[in-house]
């Protein structure tokens, strides 16, 4: 079983630089050692994985710095791509790349990470180890102007809500569970990937990572799909955000 992992960095966190004061990489930000950044935590969890694909943009001499001087013990499983329209694409655009490059690999299973994140490791065990394909979930408050959420439908179909001018957010059928998303994901089925990711248009292309994703769950029967909840999850949208880690393990 090949696994391979999806892991985008390339966005320019405006509010995570505003937070402190000053240009940054907010992927490889550190009051400490280079192990305590959020890509060194998300890489070194996947160190098992037959292939670690990296997309970054905003940066990219100083990711590939970083990279190849402190990642060089998964270099032989790291592809590190850059993302050309990390300014004027969304993010789905990141996830394309990534999906691109494993195309033409040998991948069982693919497990899509945002890079802004900093999780517990048994949770993601429990994601790395499942056979299904997975949604994950948090325990923050879903609010719009913040949260990306997604419900089960009566038909136990995934479906992802969100507002990118973050007023408010609307269900037009019956649910049986809404929740806040992880925004870590499991495709077991890296076909259906891939032949989604050929499917779409220019403007989807630009959009968010949500357009694939969805079309991609939108092929998972109610059977083959599980949803794990972080236990703990913090996505550091500022320095202060990060600084809330400590001691996740």
């Amino acid at each position: 079983m090949k696994k391979a992992v999806i892991i985008t960095v390339a966005g320019t966190s405006t509010r995570f630089r505003k937070s402190i004061g000053r240009d940054c990489l907010k992927c490889i930000y550190t009051e400490g050692s280079a192990k305590d950044t959020l890509l060194y935590r998300l890489v070194e969890l996947c160190h098992d994985f037959d292939k670690i694909v990296i997309v970054g943009g905003y940066k990219f001499e100083d990711l590939s710095c970083f990279v190849s001087k402190e990642l060089s013990d998964f270099s032989s499983k790291i592809s590190l791509i850059k993302n050309n329209h990390y300014e004027d694409f969304g993010s789905g655009y990141s996830l394309l790349v990534g999906v691109n490059e494993l195309k033409n690999t040998e991948v069982d299973e693919v497990i899509f990470a945002e890079g802004d994140l900093f999780f517990d490791s048994v949770s993601f065990s429990k994601i790395s180890e499942s056979t299904f394909s997975v949604i994950t979930t948090n325990s923050d408050p879903i609010e719009a102007k913040k949260a990306v959420a997604f419900y089960v439908n009566a038909d136990g179909k995934a479906k992802y809500i969100y507002d990118t001018s973050h007023t408010s957010l609307e269900i037009k059928e019956p649910f049986i569970g809404i929740y806040n998303s992880g925004q870590v994901w499991k495709f077991q089925e890296p076909e259906k990937l891939f032949s989604s990711s050929n499917k779409l248009t220019e403007k989807e292309k630009g959009g968010t990572n949500l357009v694939l994703i969805q079309k991609y769950f939108d092929q998972i029967d109610a059977d083959k799909l599980q949803v794990i909840h972080f236990d703990k999850w913090i996505n550091c949208n500022t320095v202060e955000d990060y600084r809330k880690y400590g001691g996740i393990k």
